[in-house]
Formats: C-alpha cells, sequence, structure tokens
C-alpha cells in the first residue's frame, strides 16, 4: 500500500457520511478505486528512479476516483501524500520537506512566483550536494491549488520549476511556430504526448492538466525521459479503464494495456 493509499482510507476514516462522486453506485476496487471489473491493480508496477514526489492534497482529492495523484505513487517508490490545512501545517510534511536528503521543488507556474523564490524553466545545472529533487505537487481543481499556493507560507520560500504551458508558443531559428510542447521535446528529447489527454472531469480552462500529466513533464525535464513514458503510458491505462466502469462513450486509447504492457516488454529487454 502506497502513501496515497494509506491517505485515502486515514480521509475516509474522518468522513461522517459516504463521499459521492460521480459513479458512486459503482463497486471498486479498494487499492485503484476503479470499477472492481476493471481493475489495473495487477498491471501496476513500479520504476527505478532518482525523482521523488510530494503530494499536497485538497481535503477531497484524495477520496475523489478520479484522482491521478495516485499514479504517480503507482510508479515512484519515493513518494509522500499530505492533507493540506491552511491553519495547522503537518510535522511530517514539514519534516519531508526540511529533509537533507532532498531538494524539494513546488511545481507551479512562473507568474505566481513571490519575489524571493528561484524559478527553474528546466533542470538546475547542478543539485545542491547531489540531492534528490523532491517535487511538490498540489494536487487539486485549478481554484483549490491557487489558494493552497498563497496559504501556504511553507512554500513561498522553495525553488519553483515551471513547466511550459501548451498554450506557450514561441518561434525557432526558422521562424516556425513552436508550442510549450515542442520546447520539451527539442530540449529533452521527450517522446511523450504532453497535450491533455484527461476526459474524466472538466478542466477550468484550455491547456489545464491533470496531475499525473504534469509529473511525467516534470520527470522528463529532469533527465528520467523513460519513467516520464512510462507514468504517460499508466495514465493512459487508468484512463481507459476508469471510462470503460462508467461510460458507454469512452474517448481514451482503446490499445491502453497493450501499449503500457508493450513498453515494459521492452524495458525488460533492454
Amino acid at each position: 500500500m502506497h502513501a496515497v493509499q494509506r491517505l485515502f482510507h486515514y480521509r475516509r476514516s474522518l468522513s461522517t457520511k459516504e463521499f459521492r462522486a460521480r459513479g458512486f453506485k459503482v463497486k471498486r476496487c479498494e487499492m485503484c478505486r476503479i470499477a472492481e471489473a476493471y481493475c489495473i491493480c495487477e498491471l501496476r508496477t513500479q520504476t527505478r528512479s532518482n525523482c521523488s514526489f510530494l503530494l499536497l492534497m485538497y481535503d477531497d482529492e484524495v477520496l475523489k476516483p478520479s484522482n491521478t495523484g495516485r499514479l504517480i505513487a503507482d510508479i515512484f517508490p519515493d513518494t509522500h501524500a499530505f492533507l493540506w490545512h491552511r491553519t495547522e501545517p503537518n510535522h511530517e510534511l514539514l519534516n519531508v520537506i526540511n529533509d537533507d536528503r532532498y531538494q524539494p521543488f513546488v511545481i507551479f507556474p512562473e507568474e505566481y512566483s513571490y519575489a524571493e523564490q528561484t524559478v527553474y524553466n528546466q533542470k538546475p545545472n547542478n543539485l545542491e550536494n547531489h540531492k534528490i529533487p523532491l517535487f511538490i505537487l498540489l494536487d487539486a481543481t485549478w481554484r483549490q491549488a491557487k489558494r493552497m499556493f498563497r496559504k501556504s507560507p511553507y512554500l513561498s520560500t522553495l525553488p519553483i520549476v515551471s513547466i511550459p504551458s501548451p498554450l506557450n508558443t514561441d518561434t525557432n531559428s526558422s521562424g516556425q511556430t513552436v508550442t510549450g510542447d515542442d520546447q520539451l521535446n527539442q530540449k529533452f528529447g521527450v517522446s511523450v504526448n504532453f497535450d491533455s489527454k484527461y476526459q474524466v472531469r472538466k478542466t477550468e480552462k484550455p491547456g489545464q492538466l491533470a496531475t499525473a500529466e504534469v509529473a511525467a513533464k516534470v520527470v522528463a525535464m529532469f533527465g528520467e525521459q523513460q519513467n516520464a513514458k512510462m507514468l504517460d503510458l499508466w495514465f493512459d491505462v487508468f484512463s481507459y479503464r476508469y471510462q470503460q466502469s462508467i461510460t458507454q462513450s469512452n474517448k481514451a486509447n482503446p490499445a491502453a494495456v497493450a501499449n503500457f504492457e508493450a513498453f515494459l516488454s521492452n524495458r525488460q529487454q533492454d
């Protein structure tokens, strides 16, 4: 049982009534939170990585079966998960952020940074004392995430990693228009499709990504392209199986499971 699964059970134990999201009548697997008939637990495979994650989750986000933060913990062993509190930050959370093994980075758009914060648009040339990058993701709706960022003083002095927006455009040396995704592909040789593929929930505005999609981008920026691809394919598996369980029209990739298994097979051979 990984960190997000443990947090789910803890948060549910605090509830005085059943949390009823869309599809609440579906009988779900207690681990992956997808309908039992489409459970993906047997497919779950963790990877080796030099990256760590800390998911700071809005109160009921961990209860939502559509949450994609759990997919990060499925793939990356060193993942921490905490509930966000405005007035009482968790001491265990602060201990992780202040752990000397880690170099924490808040993953958030550059335009919201404070004057005292350092902002990176790519991997720093040298991590301090070869520390492990700890990526802090605010797992919530966009409106909630902005509030979490503003109301969490312990985040305000940490460096920010800001990924290019899919809506951002620039021009290359040939005068061609280059999107944010193209910029990442050119810089890091990424083969991951970074257009949002999240059909389970509606985004508040175009260009917004699911938490797992953001994590894949960040991992790629820090040089772990294969792990980024693995997370991206695992996201496809989740999206397809989840939609199988709740909708008649499935917009996800029907080859998702086969693609994920083929990737794992090829990686083992390498």
